[in-house]
């Protein structure tokens, strides 16, 4: 319920002006959960948020995170439509501080003469700064108000932490295609608010152009229908694919997400990536998301191709590849784009390796042979309760120079098989180095050779390692 104060039949008459010219997307705006379209992870049959709205319970803050175009304000609205508490609306882009304390004032009054409660709506606040956020903290915790923050921003890091701790976040996520397809359905057919009492025709491949590069934001695909209707003359509108190329100001690009173009567009970024062609990794990586690809598809590929094809001849693959995921989900787009490129340019110009793959070795080696036991010097000496041996004979490496000793760590039956073996590019370069002198030096402790033909074994080594061999021997 909104606050009921004295109409001015002047601004009731304005009011309805704009309501009625006001832009498709906000005519459309849902009204009730029934409505609404998307984010059933929350407002789903059953979900948290949903039984508090539809019993009008909802007594904690929430704070909706989520990128334009998805519902924050429209669930805020439905809020204030089926809520009998005072519904207030602040916009932290034009309103301050004494916006803020007449909303506070005119709360306390409900609260003391009528008991009846506040729910505050602020739009986009992460824009107030803290120390306009600390102002409303205490009517936030001692309940006079009962916050709904809505921000495209991430809260843990532009909302002061005190507010967010006595918040529930709600995070919503870019709309699926279908979603946003039955949402400009659905405006082609209101004949109260959309275009259900004009005969407007739309091609199959216009309406998937709108979809797929309005990018899951609603209003955005709603603006660019209202524009491609508006702007065509005539009794019958038909818009074709070049009209809703126009409307959204971006050219279709062949490109189905569940078809062949998709698949092999992402299969010769990939293929770029590995095979260190830079160039041809942007071409693609811009065709991608010029079509309307998400950002998160990529960077899961890139991810994925970090440790598979880059692996030891570059550690640092990896970690730029989860820094420019990290730093996508705090920026989004269009900045985004940034990170994006950056890691589809380091890793296609860094050396490759594919000897990550050793693990795949490993697994077929278990299918073949079956489970085998772990020797009882690798056996957890601190659950042989039995006194079995568990744990004896271990030679503990950082006992030694150089933190290692030559002690068997397969099984018996398998000792001496290799199952990873480094390139000779980058870091790892430097890994099959080091581990060729190891493998030779456990190869001639467990085979009782002489240490002394082991290059660069210091004699503290030689002598750890004769000792673990005459425990193994007896």
């Amino acid at each position: 319920m909104r606050d009921m104060r004295p109409v001015d039949l002047f601004d009731h008459a304005l009011s309805q002006r704009f309501a009625e010219e006001a832009p498709l997307a906000a005519r459309m705006r849902p009204k009730t959960l029934a409505e609404f379209v998307g984010q059933e992870h929350i407002v789903g049959e059953g979900r948290l948020l949903r039984r508090a709205i539809e019993s009008d319970r909802l007594f904690s803050s929430i704070i909706l995170w989520g990128p334009p175009g998805t519902g924050k304000t429209t669930l805020a609205m439905i809020i204030a439509n089926t809520t009998s508490s005072v519904f207030e609306n602040l916009s932290a882009v034009l309103a301050g501080k004494p916006e803020l304390r007449k909303v506070i004032a005119a709360a306390e009054e409900r609260r003391k003469y009528h008991n009846q409660r506040t729910i505050l709506f602020v739009d986009e606040v992460h824009r107030w700064n803290k120390a306009q956020q600390d102002a409303l903290l205490p009517h936030v915790e001692q309940g006079l108000i009962t916050l709904i923050g809505a921000t495209t921003e991430n809260p843990y890091f532009e909302v002061i932490g005190a507010l967010v701790s006595r918040s529930r976040v709600f995070q919503l996520r870019s709309l699926e295609d279908d979603e946003v397809e039955r949402i400009i359905e659905a405006a082609l057919a209101d004949e109260q608010r959309g275009y259900g009492t004009k005969d407007v025709k739309i091609d199959s491949d216009a309406i998937a152009h709108l979809v797929r590069v309005s990018g899951g934001d609603a209003r955005n695909a709603l603006n660019a229908l209202e524009l491609a209707v508006d702007s065509t003359p005539g009794n019958t509108v038909q818009i074709t694919l070049e009209v809703a190329q126009e409307s959204i100001q971006r050219r279709a690009v062949l490109y189905d997400k569940d078809g062949d173009a998709h698949y092999d567009t992402i299969s010769a970024y990939i293929k770029s990536v590995r095979g260190s062609d830079p160039d041809a990794s942007l071409f693609w990586l811009a065709k991608m998301l010029y079509a309307g690809e998400d950002p998160r598809f990529i960077l899961r590929r890139l991810l994925i191709l970090a440790s598979e094809d880059i692996g030891l001849a570059d550690p640092m693959g990896l970690v730029v590849a989860s820094a420019a995921m990290q730093a996508f989900q705090f920026i989004g787009l269009p900045e985004g784009i940034y990170p994006l490129a950056e890691a589809t340019l380091y890793l296609s110009t860094a050396p490759k390796s594919n000897s990550t793959g050793a693990y795949f070795k490993a697994y077929k080696s278990i299918e073949e042979r079956g489970m085998v036991d772990v020797p009882d010097h690798l056996k957890d000496s601190n659950r042989d309760a039995a006194a079995l041996g568990h744990g004896a004979d271990y030679d503990y490496p950082h006992d030694h120079e150089g933190h290692f000793v030559g002690q068997g760590y397969l099984p018996d039956k398998m000792l001496g098989t290799t199952f990873y073996t480094p390139s000779d590019l980058g870091y790892e370069r430097e890994v099959s180095e080091r581990l060729e002198r190891w493998r030779r030096a456990q190869r001639q402790a467990l085979e009782f050779e002489d240490f002394t033909e082991v290059p660069d074994l210091s004699e503290s080594e030689i002598q750890a390692l004769k000792r673990h061999h005459s425990r193994s021997a007896s």
